[in-house]
């Protein structure tokens, strides 16, 4: 059986990598809140819209309007 000091050692490493992976992931959402991450946010959901619209369009045939 480890004795309490290995334990006690383990438990400070894993509390620390415990919050740098916390710090990553605010630092990550602080990123997203920069000037201009707006425009960045608008065009990934422009581009999400316009890639979940289905298409109609027929594989290379134009149709015409009766005149």
């Amino acid at each position: 059986m480890p004795d309490e000091s290995s334990h006690d050692e383990l438990d400070q490493r894993e509390a620390a990598r415990i919050r740098r992976r916390d710090q990553d992931a605010e630092a990550a959402a602080r990123d997203l809140m920069r000037p201009g991450m707006g425009k960045v946010f608008k065009q990934i959901q422009d581009a999400q819209a316009k890639a979940a619209k289905p298409t109609n369009k027929k594989s290379g045939r134009s149709r015409r309007r009766p005149a």
